[in-house]
């Protein structure tokens, strides 16, 4: 198992390790632990290597590195520069970046050493992290099972102890269900908060963020300060707000099924409840409260700009060779050719709508919070769990949770709160306003420590 990312960029700070032996440590993990998982689908050893020990002569040099040497894993649909990133796709086999993500600049100009790109489904459109060029990546607690998508190379790597550090992203919830399942924080920002691109054309528009993912709030907090902040490269880019007000005794609404009519199992119903219900103990004043999204507004209702994005962007290539594509991707593109534009209009009209009653929501309250999840994690060769709830369910049953803070713009993390059947993890999900993202995570920490059995401050 890594030290946490503070420990280790303390510790190459103050030169009681070097980062050549922080990185050269993480790289002989990922060599023993990734054949069995598949988390990581390439591994940069000698560009690691010699960015480890020019990130030595910055240290030596009395540069302040917020990252120095920890390690990272960038999701392979992040551009790095001279790297191979293809996206999961035959179509971008090749493909070398002719840049970094802006995202990227930052890691390295903070002293974090990419080790590597890790898996994630086609185009990051799929719940499950499985695609045509590397295959599935496998739960590290059993390897039946997947760890959800698409975010599921960078959770898993960080889960099994390959690196401390991952940078995921989130359009749907792809960097905190996978999180959830495998039992780590995944931090969806504000959007805007972290500069998006340049990197490859986008099918969710408006609602992407790059995600930090870690072990603890406090490793993602250190990951999202460092990337943090406008661009001019990116003109949806914002700065977030301090943390402001102490958040030791918050005022949570609490959601069991965030408003929808969707069905949860039994095991992650009781596992929530119980981490509420030691927050509440704990001084944090709990309400029950739904938020009243608009009429219809569910990720069924929402989808077709996920499809018409797609669409939109590879509907040429796929009308001259559909074999080309994932069968489950390819079906979401033939949804999106046949869409007009008012059903498309009508999506993004009730996105906006969307974010306007959850802001409205969150005037009252400091935080809402419930499932990330609806279920724990299910067999790698299926796109969801047949049933949920004890019911039969679509496929996408499993990701309810997730999608409507994409459209709201607010920042949202799932850290552990405990575990379902067979001992699997279930997580927690907290939002709060957009922009409050600082002082979510410091609400997130505090609810950590409590869950783990300390005091929340």
């Amino acid at each position: 198992m890594t030290d946490t990312a503070v420990s280790i960029a303390e510790a190459v700070r103050t030169g009681r390790i070097s980062a050549s032996t922080s990185v050269h440590a993480c790289l002989e993990r990922i060599a023993a632990g990734n054949p069995k998982l598949n988390a990581f689908v390439a591994v940069h050893t000698e560009r690691a290597l010699a960015e480890a020990e020019a990130v030595d002569a910055r240290v030596k040099a009395g540069e302040a590195l917020p990252l120095a040497g920890v390690p990272v894993a960038v999701k392979d649909t992040i551009w790095v520069k001279g790297c191979r990133v293809t996206q999961g796709s035959a179509l971008f086999a090749d493909f070398v970046a002719p840049a970094h993500a802006i995202a990227v600049e930052r890691l390295r100009a903070a002293g974090a050493v990419v080790v590597g790109m890790a898996n994630s489904s086609e185009f990051a459109c799929k719940g499950v992290t499985t695609n045509r060029l590397f295959g599935p990546t496998k739960h590290p607690m059993d390897p039946r099972l997947t760890p959800g998508g698409s975010s599921g190379g960078p959770a898993v790597a960080v889960a099994a102890g390959l690196v401390p550090l991952a940078l995921g992203t989130d359009a749907g919830g792809s960097s905190r269900r996978p999180p959830a399942h495998v039992g780590v924080v995944g931090f969806k920002p504000s959007f805007g908060a972290i500069p998006y691109g340049p990197g490859f054309a986008e099918p969710f528009t408006g609602l992407a963020v790059m995600a930090p993912i870690a072990r603890s709030v406090a490793d993602a907090a250190l990951l999202f300060e460092a990337l943090a902040g406008p661009d001019p490269r990116d003109p949806d880019s914002a700065a977030v707000l301090p943390a402001g007000a102490d958040v030791t005794t918050p005022t949570v609404a609490y959601s069991p099924r965030f408003g929808l009519d969707t069905p949860v199992d039994d095991d992650v119903a009781a596992a929530v409840d119980r981490a509420v219900e030691r927050l509440a103990a704990a001084g944090w004043r709990v309400v029950r409260r739904d938020p009243v999204w608009p009429a219809g507004a569910d990720e069924t209702a929402l989808m077709p700009l996920q499809h018409a994005g797609l669409a939109a962007i590879h509907g040429a290539t796929f009308r001259a060779d559909p074999t080309r594509f994932d069968p489950d991707v390819g079906a979401q593109i033939e949804r999106g050719l046949t869409l007009d534009g008012a059903a498309v209009a009508g999506a993004l009209r009730l996105s906006g709508e969307v974010a306007r009653a959850l802001a409205a929501f969150l005037l009252d309250v400091d935080l809402l919070i419930g499932p990330t999840t609806p279920c724990v994690a299910w067999s790698f060769d299926r796109l969801g769990p047949e049933t949920i709830g004890g019911v039969p369910v679509p496929p996408r049953a499993h990701a309810a949770f997730t999608p409507l803070f994409n459209h709201a713009r607010v920042p949202a993390i799932s850290i552990p709160c405990g575990t379902g059947r067979d001992g699997l993890p279930v997580g927690l999900q907290i939002a709060a306003a957009r922009g409050h993202d600082r002082r979510l995570l410091a609400a997130a920490a505090a609810a950590e420590r409590i869950l783990a059995g300390g005091s929340p401050s």
